[in-house]
């Protein structure tokens, strides 16, 4: 009686100052009993204060409970006054206690914080609200009805709680009894305990019993769907088990127990390291613990039977014999002196010290030059197996070094693979397109192959399939590429670059004259009594049908010939025929390519440059004039950013030249230069033009006509000097082949003349250039 006395004065007080203890991950209506525990000392001490005075408590709860020493910004001003209705001490000075929601209240002011926070507490009893108001009655129908659905869901409650719901007639109370059964977050219940008016509290309420409910079908609906998953697995696995007993009892079982033992004799015969012997050893033991029909069976044994397929200790014998090597790369492929005289080199090395490791060469030179077939022809003649790889377009790094077996459908990496299929770990192996190699997120195969292709690390290449390491070291690694820029520095450094240069006119005509004719004659099915060809008709169609370095479209052209000869001789519109110059041009039609053939001999501001391409040299007309204006610098002809910055540094190193040349000191400033290159689709670029547009803006500026009978190359500075460039063998080729026999360089690319053909060599003059004086002197006619 007394309690029910104290409690009504408490909620008719306007304050009262009370110990206040923080509640983590809980909170509590009125008209609740609730139970927890406390460890805290603060709160120890809130909780002792109270049960001398009064036994009343204000508990609030925390914003998060993970806070171990709250403060009064981490917890809510607004919670529950509660009476204590019984203390228990637990073992590990922890206290549980058992307490009853008296009434709402908000924290007016936090009187002090330590021992205890003691607060003054302003009590907020619910707002009044009319027995008979409709709304409030259908309100509490539809909150009951959502609660009957709530508690029919969720198993977690007992049936009864609906039933001591039911008897209570205060809009606000319902509430607050509903809102302590329900399971959900503590933001929200904080809400319902914010609310003083009883109906807002209960339309609150409801939207958050509706959302609960839509949560508990949602988690209903993932159950029946995870067991009816689980019950089918469990099905299957119950099928299995009998399969595989029925299996045992027919004696299908016995068949791993073969293959165990294959495993074992296999491993028996095999010279291995200790550390690879006992890993195919313990995967052996554990695949023969493994069902025969389980995926893990399946991925060790193909790791098991790889690992046993390599040739571990099987190399090919080499044939030694360096004379019959050479007449066979001889009999194979016309040129390509470098690479043969490298690889005979090798195998006289061999024959004296057996230590050797095999070679990493780099064949670098433009397409259709024989790099990829070269290869083919090495391994024939050391009597070697053949692997190749192209590398064109590999973005991952699994391609070379294999995928873990972690992976599904993991497997080796293509070297291994290789490897294994040649049966020998000495083979002659050929990554061809090297300076194709793409990456991504996969890696970085260019990256992989650095191991591959360092003689000091092969020897232990480690693919991530095998997990052991294997010997490459014996391996004659061949790599081919049409440049070096975009091969990574790291990976060039570990190659033997051999430059492949494209191939001449003769060596062209010798080339197909001696290899490509009788070929494809052979596979068209004709013979040299039916169809012949002449040097014209060779040299046609390498003149006029092709334009490349390498003899690629050259064979193919003359297998097109041979083709059109083969369907007139089954028509019977021939017997027999020379292919001549003027036969070719009725066979393929008209005129593909030209070549620049010099005519006038001279002409002012017109210069012939000569450049390199893919597909060879060739020659450039540059073309100059001067125009009245306001010194404007025009370059047409599709010229490359070097190539733009090499006719700005001629027009600077002309203007400080004027005075010595003859030129107006102020032409920068009333004349526009236009510097035009023809072929103007063909873009161009590099510095090597340098020489030639400067000589051809002097010879405008001063009227003196230059010879165009005369070709030139060189980088020149802003003081005139002029610098080596590249491609002087293809370069001199194509002016030899327009007729030019005077040829300008550098004098830094002198040693470049001796890998010029004899027969051009000695039909041509050379003169070494040391500054653009010297070029001047050469063409200017005065």
């Amino acid at each position: 009686m007394e309690d029910n006395i104290r409690e009504k004065k408490i909620t008719e007080l306007e304050f009262v100052e009370l110990p206040m203890i923080p509640l983590r991950g809980l909170s509590i209506f009125p008209n609740m009993v609730l139970h927890f525990d406390i460890g805290r000392e603060k709160s120890i001490n809130a909780l002792e204060k109270a049960m001398v005075n009064d036994q009343y408590v204000f508990l609030s709860s925390q914003k998060d409970e993970n806070v171990e020493l709250p403060t009064p910004k981490d917890f809510y001003n607004t919670g529950t006054i509660v009476r204590i209705k019984q203390m228990l001490k637990l073992p590990g000075d922890s206290i549980r206690v058992l307490v009853e929601g008296i009434s709402r209240g908000v924290i007016e002011e936090i009187l002090f914080e330590v021992p205890y926070f003691k607060c003054r507490v302003k009590p907020l009893p619910d707002a009044e609200c009319d027995a008979d108001d409709p709304e409030a009655e259908a309100l509490m129908r539809t909150v009951l009805n959502s609660f009957d659905n709530y508690v029919s869901i969720n198993k977690n409650l007992p049936a009864e709680v609906f039933a001591s719901v039911v008897t209570i007639d205060s809009p606000g109370r319902m509430a607050d009894v509903i809102g302590s059964h329900i399971d959900m977050k503590l933001e929200d219940k904080q809400k319902l305990i914010e609310i003083l008016d009883q109906k807002e509290r209960l339309s609150k309420l409801n939207e958050l019993l509706l959302k609960e409910i839509e949560i508990l079908n949602i988690e209903h609906d993932i159950s029946s769907k995870v067991k009816n998953q689980m019950d089918k697995h469990q099905r299957e696995y119950y099928l299995r088990e009998q399969i595989r007993a029925i299996q045992s009892e027919l004696g299908a079982g016995e068949d791993i127990d073969d293959e165990v033992a294959s495993f074992r004799e296999q491993l028996e015969k095999l010279e291995l390291a200790d550390v690879t012997r006992e890993k195919i050893e313990k995967e052996i033991s554990r695949f023969s613990k493994m069902q025969p029909s389980s995926a893990e069976a399946t991925v060790s044994r193909t790791y098991i039977e790889t690992v046993l397929a390599l040739p571990w200790n099987t190399l090919s014998e080499d044939n030694l014999d360096v004379v019959r090597a050479e007449k066979i790369l001889n009999e194979d492929h016309y040129g390509l002196e470098k690479v043969k005289e490298r690889v005979l080199e090798y195998l006289a090395v061999v024959s004296l010290s057996e230590s050797l490791k095999g070679p990493i060469l780099c064949l670098v030179g433009p397409p259709g030059t024989g790099k990829t077939s070269i290869a083919k022809s090495i391994a024939r003649s050391v009597d070697r197996k053949f692997a190749r790889l192209s590398l064109g377009g590999v973005r991952d790094e699994a391609e070379i070094r294999g995928h873990r077996r972690t992976y599904i459908g993991a497997i080796p990496g293509r070297i291994i693979n290789a490897i294994k299929e040649c049966g020998t770990r000495n083979p002659v192996f050929l990554f061809d397109e090297v300076d194709k190699l793409g990456s991504d997120y996969k890696g970085d195969p260019a990256s992989a192959l650095l191991e591959v292709l360092d003689p000091e690390q092969n020897k232990e290449f480690n693919d991530h399939f095998l997990e052991v390491p294997f010997d490459l070291s014996q391996v004659m690694f061949i790599t081919t590429a049409n440049t070096t820029e975009t091969i990574p520095g790291p990976l060039l450094d570990r190659m033997e670059v051999i430059e492949v240069s494209g191939y001449t006119e003769e060596d062209k005509v010798r080339i197909a004259t001696e290899y490509l004719v009788p070929k494809q004659i052979k596979e068209n099915g004709l013979n040299k009594k039916i169809i012949t060809f002449t040097e014209s008709g060779i040299r046609r169609i390498i003149n006029n049908y092709t334009r490349e370095s390498g003899v690629r479209n050259l064979e193919r052209e003359i297998g097109n010939i041979c083709r059109k000869i083969a369907r007139k001789y089954v028509a019977g519109q021939i017997e027999k025929v020379s292919i001549t110059a003027k036969r070719v041009e009725e066979l393929l039609g008209k005129k593909r390519f030209r070549f620049d053939v010099i005519k006038d001999k001279k002409d002012v501001g017109v210069t012939t440059g000569l450049a390199w391409t893919a597909v060879g040299g060739v020659t450039l007309f540059i073309e100059t004039t001067a125009v009245p204006g306001s010194g404007k610098l025009v370059l047409t002809g599709q010229m490359g950013d070097v190539m733009q910055e090499s006719a700005r540094a001629g027009i600077s190193y002309i203007r400080s030249m004027a005075d010595k040349l003859g030129i107006a000191e102020d032409f920068h400033e009333k004349l526009d230069l236009h510097i035009h290159i023809p072929e103007g689709a063909t873009p161009k670029d590099g510095p090597s033009a340098g020489v030639t547009m400067c000589t051809a803006v002097i010879s405008t500026l001063t009227g003196i006509p230059v010879r165009k009978d005369v070709a030139m190359t060189g980088e020149i500075t802003l003081r005139g000097r002029v610098l080596p460039v590249g491609g002087i063998r293809e370069k001199v080729m194509a002016a030899h082949r327009a007729g030019i026999r005077k040829v300008l360089i550098p004098a830094e690319n002198e040693s470049d003349i001796q890998d010029i053909p004899e027969a051009v060599r000695d039909d041509i003059e050379f003169v070494l250039l040391h500054n653009v004086e010297d070029a001047l002197k050469q063409v200017l006619i005065k």
